[in-house]
């Protein structure tokens, strides 16, 4: 009877104790999956209640505690007042909260602040915006440019011409930094050859008469262009013509003046100088000087056409002089002088001039004139 007692009492202890493990699973599942709420405000202390007068409120009122409760404690169990602690979870949803909170902290420290994604966005999109495409380009930027070479290439000297230097200083400055050198110098090629090809159509209209003085204007033109293209291009000449071409953008704008207009009108043109030459005044000094220069600068090798037209204005063409063709040098000089009289040009007084005089003058003007001056 006593042992099937002992086992009675056994087997109702075993259940209570898991019926008790079971509500506390449940309660710890249930503050896990919802946060506990805030505790209830303390009751008011009942009439008999002692107040402690060393102790205040932080309002400025005075804490109440209950009859035979020693430092805030309950005397029968000494512990502090307030709500009843929380029951603690076991292993499991310790667990479970320590990897919640893990992969919390993870997160927040893998996520960009909204500062550094801003300056990020900021730095990308002024990037983008400074980006020059290829129709940009061809839109935007070589229009402008396009225009101002046509102003400066058909400019008279001394005319003022309503164009922007720094704003396609600029253009060009920014179509080197953006990569697009090497389609800005096709552009300016193709546009200047274009144009040459033109003023040589526009030369071989001329008539004779005309001839050489509308070839001096379009030379003038042109060399006079290119003091304000050239420097306006200084950044592409410098950093694509020089660095990957190994050439010079002055002497390759020179060369298209050469080969697309002089190389085409020396042989009608040089007669016509030659012509000139042997009467005087026929074309102006001025002009003469302008060609003659002009030619030598685009093609040296020109001068052996005609030395003695080039001698006139470029020192050094000819050898020096020597003292057996003396007298050859002053029978020229006297055939001038006389073609000179016979156009109306008179030598002024010669009144005051000694006899013998005039042939050592001849010999001697002769000598500096032919042979130039070393």
């Amino acid at each position: 009877m006593e042992e099937s007692m002992e086992e009675e009492e056994m087997l109702s202890y075993e259940a209570m104790m898991d019926d008790q493990n079971h509500n506390n699973w449940e309660a710890a599942a249930d503050n896990f999956r919802q946060p506990p709420p805030p505790p209830p405000p303390l009751p008011l202390p009942p009439s008999s209640s002692i107040q402690d007068p060393g102790r205040e409120a932080p309002g400025g009122q005075l804490l109440a505690m209950p009859v035979g409760s020693v430092d805030g404690k309950d005397p029968k169990e000494g512990l502090p007042l307030g709500p009843p602690p929380l029951p603690e979870p076991n292993g499991v949803i310790m667990m479970l909260k320590s990897c919640d909170t893990a992969a919390a902290v993870t997160k927040a420290a893998s996520a960009p602040t909204p500062s550094s994604t801003i300056n990020i966005n900021t730095s990308t999109s002024k990037f983008l915006m400074n980006v020059i495409t290829i129709e940009d380009y061809k839109s935007t930027y070589w229009p402008k440019l396009d225009g101002a070479i046509d102003q400066l290439l058909t400019q008279s000297p001394g005319d003022y011409i309503p164009i922007s230097y720094e704003q396609i200083y600029s253009c060009v400055y920014k179509c080197v930094c953006q990569q697009h050198s090497e389609q800005m110098y096709s552009d300016l090629i193709k546009k200047i050859t274009s144009h040459l090809e033109r003023v040589s159509k526009e030369l071989q209209a001329s008539p004779p008469d005309l001839y050489i003085e509308r070839f001096n204007i379009a030379l003038g033109q042109y060399m006079g262009a290119l003091q304000s293209i050239v420097p306006l291009f200084i950044y592409m000449n410098k950093f694509y013509i020089e660095t990957k071409l190994n050439r010079d953008l002055k002497d390759d704008l020179i060369k298209l003046f050469t080969e697309h207009v002089a190389e085409k009108h020396i042989y009608s043109l040089m007669p016509l100088l030659l012509e000139a030459q042997s009467t005087p005044f026929q074309v102006t000094p001025s002009t003469m000087a302008n060609i003659v220069k002009g030619l030598y600068t685009l093609r040296p090798e020109w001068v052996q056409m005609a030395p003695t037209l080039f001698s006139k204005f470029i020192p050094n063409i000819l050898p020096p002089a020597v003292e057996s063709e003396l007298s050859e040098y002053a029978a020229q000089d006297q055939k001038l002088q006389r073609e000179l009289i016979q156009n109306g040009f008179t030598r002024g007084d010669q009144s005051r001039k000694r006899a013998g005089d005039e042939l050592a003058y001849n010999s001697q003007s002769a000598c500096a004139g032919s042979r130039g001056y070393r």
